[in-house]
């Protein structure tokens, strides 16, 4: 029965080709973990995270230490069955270490989504399957959207053309705490009518300012508004959708089952954004998935900014397990966005936001190159 015989832990930044802006943080580098996890017969895979606090409340350097001092010698050692068997066991942990691991109430959703997928990649390559979450399903969903960072002037003007000439069909914009009525004018403006628009205001407003703004957007034609105020805001959340008539999509704050239950028991959504990364990995955010569509949300499926293909390919995996119950999705960004990707092949999307197939092979399909990591990493660890 193969073994967890080493984990190797690294935080990694690797950089951005360019500044990636929102209201809630400016990005010119993933800051990631990651995670390789040796079993005793040889095979080895690889997992992923890129922990944000403004999202599950972990810290990079929180979560790499929770995983070196807790998880990871918890997962030493342990010994599973199959790659059927390391499913079951993480369906059941559902984003979370198992009991008596983390101390309770510790954000810990990123960091065990490095556990998740190192798992998933390692078993499935022991035993020479890919990853999957059940049969694919019987149609494909949406393309992959474009995103456009928060900004103003020419640059933005200049980064809505590209996404215009590269023929995405959907576009997602960032704003900013002012200006976001004038920002998605310009963008409608630029983009045309055939373009749907939809916004992410990463937390930027109060109640007051939101249910102002939004009626604006919802006039300009945009349907979706992404997370306009703060996470834990439910009552805030309600009202927009009471009194706006827009879609409200929550993300920050939704990590764990039940966090989301608590939006929809508020009535403080009408769409979910689920990332892999922020919900405890590829099981769990499957889950998050069933939950939201149980409810009756419209659902994104996401990603955070930095991924690697690694994080794409599981994206990918969650995909084809959902077809067109995904409405949009957001992903795969590659070497369009990093100026060095540590996954062969690269997992990417092409012209118009078309989905990439998934890398063949066992696992996730995708090797690392650590000479990468290791010129980018900024702290690493060992357990063995």
């Amino acid at each position: 029965m193969p073994r967890v015989a080493e984990l190797r832990l690294l935080a990694v930044d690797l950089p951005l080709k360019v500044e990636f802006k929102h209201a809630a943080a400016t990005r010119r580098s993933s800051e990631s973990l990651f995670l390789r996890l040796r079993l005793d017969n040889g095979a080895q895979g690889w997992g992923e995270s890129l922990p944000r606090a403004y999202v599950s409340g972990e810290q990079r350097d929180g979560a790499f230490a929770l995983l070196r001092d807790a998880i990871l010698p918890a997962m030493l050692g342990r010994e599973f069955a199959s790659a059927a068997a390391v499913a079951e066991f993480l369906a059941a942990c559902d984003g979370r270490a198992p009991d008596g691991v983390v101390e309770p109430g510790t954000p810990q959703t990123a960091a065990w989504c490095c556990v998740d997928l190192a798992l998933l990649d390692a078993f499935g390559r022991s035993a020479g399957v890919p990853v999957r979450l059940g049969p694919p399903a019987p149609t494909d969903g949406p393309r992959f959207s474009g995103v456009a960072s928060a900004g103003r002037g020419r640059a933005a003007v200049v980064s809505l053309l590209k996404l215009r000439a590269f023929g995405f069909g959907e576009v997602k914009l960032k704003l900013e705490r002012d200006g976001a009525v004038a920002a998605a004018r310009t963008a409608r403006r630029v983009l045309g009518r055939r373009t749907e628009l939809r916004v992410d205001a990463n937390m930027a407003w109060d109640a007051d300012q939101a249910v102002a703004v939004v009626k604006e957007l919802v006039a300009l034609g945009i349907g979706s508004v992404e997370q306009p105020v703060a996470a834990g805001d439910l009552d805030a959340l309600a009202r927009l959708v009471r009194e706006t008539g827009a879609g409200i999509m929550v993300d920050e704050g939704l990590t764990d089952r039940a966090s989301l239950a608590a939006r929809i028991e508020a009535g403080a959504c009408t769409e979910a954004n689920v990332r892999i990364s922020k919900c405890g990995g590829l099981h769990a955010a499957a889950a998050r998935c069933r939950q939201a569509l149980d409810a009756g949300l419209v659902l994104q499926v996401g990603c955070q900014v930095g991924e690697s293909s690694l994080l794409s390919a599981a994206q990918l995996v969650l995909l084809e397990a959902l077809g067109p119950s995904v409405r949009w999705a957001e992903g795969c960004f590659g070497r369009h966005l990093l100026a060095e990707d540590p996954g062969e092949p690269v997992v990417q999307f092409g012209y118009g936001g078309r989905r990439p197939r998934r890398p063949p092979g066992p696992g996730f399909g995708v090797s690392i190159d650590q000479s990468v990591l290791e010129r980018h990493a900024v702290a690493e660890a060992r357990i063995a």
